[in-house]
């Protein structure tokens, strides 16, 4: 069955139905995108783990992003035809989880994480223009960039006005596990940062560091 069929015959489902789902306690949503970390401890468990999410992804017709390292196994699943979460999604994040369990290998749920550059720019398509052709990426709707093979972080090029002065222009974006948000903060704040503003926590809360460099620690929380 193609991408387009399986796409078509799938329903949207929000991070919150997500999370509310029975058999994905492995599972956190960062953003819109569903991760689960396994920790295999070698890498031909990690091989075996992938290839039993192979085997399912190929019987459901619906394929997940999966990093392989020695000792971890990321899986990140999302419906890419709509860029939000499926019942699609849903029904092969509860498989993978079986399967991991049935191979003995645990999650990681704490530890899921992503990140992407942002930029403040005043003309937002030269700006994307240039960081396209350095770092070899494709334009993705009005404002991103994108690595097109999807293997590196994404560049958000958002539009400043009016122009900002006394801030920088470039921070990182991190998206954390929605039950993990309030302690990376406090943790960044024990670690020298300071609180920028908090004024759309939970959504996200803008840090800076002892230098002033900035990040945005971000959860699904409230893109429903």
């Amino acid at each position: 069955m193609g991408a387009a069929s399986v796409a078509a015959m799938t329903e949207r489902i929000t991070p919150r139905e997500f999370h509310d789902a029975d058999g994905v306690g492995d599972w956190r949503v960062l953003w819109s995108v569903a991760f689960a970390l396994y920790r295999t401890g070698d890498f031909a468990t990690g091989l075996t783990l992938v290839a039993e999410i192979g085997r399912l992804a190929e019987a459901a017709g619906h394929h997940p992003d999966v990093n392989l390292r020695f000792g971890v196994v990321e899986v990140r699943l999302v419906t890419k035809e709509r860029w939000s979460l499926t019942d699609a999604d849903l029904e092969l994040a509860r498989q993978i989880s079986v399967a991991a369990q049935r191979l003995g290998i645990s999650a990681d749920p704490d530890h899921t994480r992503t990140w992407e550059f942002a930029i403040d720019a005043v003309d937002v398509d030269a700006v994307r223009a240039f960081w396209s052709a350095v770092l070899g990426y494709e334009p993705v709707g009005d404002s991103d960039i994108a690595d097109p093979d999807g293997l590196y972080p994404p560049v958000f090029v958002q539009r400043m006005d009016p122009p900002r002065t006394g801030r920088n222009r470039i921070h990182i974006d991190v998206g954390v596990p929605h039950d993990q948000a309030e302690a990376r903060v406090a943790a960044a704040l024990a670690a020298g940062g300071t609180l920028v503003n908090d004024r759309s926590a939970p959504m996200w809360w803008t840090l800076a560091d002892p230098e002033g460099n900035e990040v945005d620690l971000a959860t699904w929380i409230g893109r429903d």
